[in-house]
């Protein structure tokens, strides 16, 4: 959160990046990344801005009527009140005209997760006279990075996770070898017993799927048309879950019911090698002190498993970020299919490395750790992840 703690340091990344400030928006939590910044609480009805310069103190704008969700702004910042569209407009040209300023918003849509300023709004702010840019690295620094505990908190997390991934597979596979079949529902509704059990949270329902299911990257285990898993499947077990208020982890991990065929080993090996190509990549680039962008990641994933002869069946990032409150965070994601993500990895930002491939009414596969960045070097959870298909 902004706070005179953080200012200077905000402040400073102001001048390096040549802009006379930051201009923070919401409305109706149109921009989580703004509130979440301003410090807003409560009901919150009408429009917000909060001006953050190069020099100076940070300046509010809140409507007359909304005045208690402030109550976390510093009384000796300044905060200009409003209730006509005329004194906002008049408030936003004193504080903007003239000036360079960064705000939530991506050129062209580029990068969605960025792109929270409605083009009206972009488009008032510069009739106020001001040179609108975005303010993707500022995100990334101030609002996606983890602290220590955030990283200690996923780093337990993953564990567990980890470890309530292979008793999944492995139970689905005892009940399989005895005749006793467990359908994806089911197994997905113990993975959930086993969340809560462990004290962990999850805002929704992993991904169990099996055979062609698999190839829907998004699919979701239904009781109303149950599927069981049986001997000779291939499972794709897709979870994610955190402490209470830390990060999520966020894995998927894959299993045959008995001895994989040829094209399922042969898959296989190609998302595990283009994960590890991945993380090869991070790696190195970190070792030399390099800077490095998501999108490049997201190159270096995704040649290999072109050169295996699925390249038309990778069809999403290979990764996504992962912040403080979001499992799909604001930070940079390992993309150069979906988005133009051209913001860098920078020290202290999280996401998921998934590379995956799936060949519709046949095949699924994905493998799935997350990633942090570390100052001196990168960390991958769990501590043991998967290297080679688990046969059960």
């Amino acid at each position: 959160m902004l706070s005179p703690t953080t200012l200077p340091e905000i402040q400073q990344a102001l001048a390096d990046a040549d802009l006379d400030g930051w201009l923070l928006f919401d409305f109706r939590g149109v921009n989580p990344i703004a509130k979440e910044l301003i410090g807003l609480e409560g009901k919150v009805t009408r429009r917000v801005f909060a001006w953050v310069p190069r020099e100076g103190l940070p300046e509010g704008v809140s409507h007359a009527i909304e005045q208690s969700p402030w109550e976390n702004w510093p009384g000796e910042w300044p905060k200009h009140v409003y209730s006509s569209w005329r004194a906002l407009e008049e408030t936003l040209r004193g504080l903007v005209g003239g000036k360079r300023v960064a705000m939530e918003y991506s050129p062209g849509d580029a990068v969605p997760y960025l792109d929270r300023v409605p083009a009206g709004v972009v488009e008032l702010v510069r009739a106020s006279g001001a040179e609108v840019v975005t303010s993707a690295d500022l995100v990334t620094r101030f609002y996606a990075v983890w602290s220590s505990e955030d990283l200690a908190s996923h780093k337990r997390a993953a564990e567990v996770v980890a470890a309530i991934a292979r008793e999944a597979l492995q139970y689905a596979g005892t009940q399989a070898g005895a005749g006793t079949p467990v359908a994806e529902h089911v197994l997905q509704r113990r993975i959930l017993d086993s969340f809560a059990a462990q004290g962990l949270e999850t805002d929704s329902p992993p991904i169990v799927a099996v055979g062609p299911h698999a190839a829907d990257p998004h699919y979701e285990p239904s009781e109303a048309n149950p599927r069981e898993i049986r001997r000779g499947d291939i499972l794709l077990i897709d979870l994610w879950a955190r402490e209470p208020q830390g990060v999520y982890a966020d894995q998927t991990w894959m299993a045959s019911l008995g001895e994989p065929d040829a094209k399922a080993l042969e898959v296989w090996a190609a998302i595990r090698d283009a994960r590890d190509a991945a993380i090869t990549f991070l790696r190195g680039r970190r070792a030399d002190g390099q800077d490095v962008l998501g999108s490049e990641a997201d190159d270096a994933s995704r040649a290999v498993i072109a050169a295996r002869g699925y390249g038309e069946f990778f069809t999403h990032r290979t990764g996504h970020s992962i912040d403080a409150r979001d499992l799909h965070g604001s930070g940079p994601h390992l993309d150069n299919l979906e988005t133009r993500e051209e913001r860098r990895l920078v020290q202290g930002v999280g996401f998921s490395i998934e590379p995956g491939i799936y060949i519709p009414g046949e095949i699924g596969m994905r493998t799935e750790v997350n990633a942090y960045i570390a100052e001196d070097g990168v960390v991958i959870t769990p501590a043991e992840y998967q290297r080679d298909l688990i046969i059960v």
